[in-house]
């Protein structure tokens, strides 16, 4: 299981909201962050024989934009050509 940090930012400490914002080229994350990811938050990621995790380019692209201080970028949603209500 992927990781997905912007659906569980605000469910993460201030601390490692910091430390991965200040490690935003970070691709695998170190066993000490990884475990305190789960226990923060819940959620098991898939990890190496090193309890290392891996970020999708996804997460990648949300710690360095939450870095910059700049707007997460959009992410893509598909939707049904007839929204609920309309018939």
């Amino acid at each position: 299981m992927e990781i997905n940090i912007r659906d569980h930012w605000h469910s993460l400490s201030p601390e490692t909201q910091q430390w991965l914002t200040e490690n935003p080229g970070c691709v695998v994350l170190p066993r000490t962050i990884t475990e305190t990811i789960h226990q923060e938050t819940g959620i098991t990621a898939d990890s190496d024989q090193h309890a290392q995790a891996s970020l999708s380019p996804e997460d990648l692209d949300f710690i360095r934009a939450r870095a910059e201080g700049t707007p997460a970028p959009p992410e893509h949603r598909f939707f049904d050509a007839i929204q609920p209500g309309e018939a």
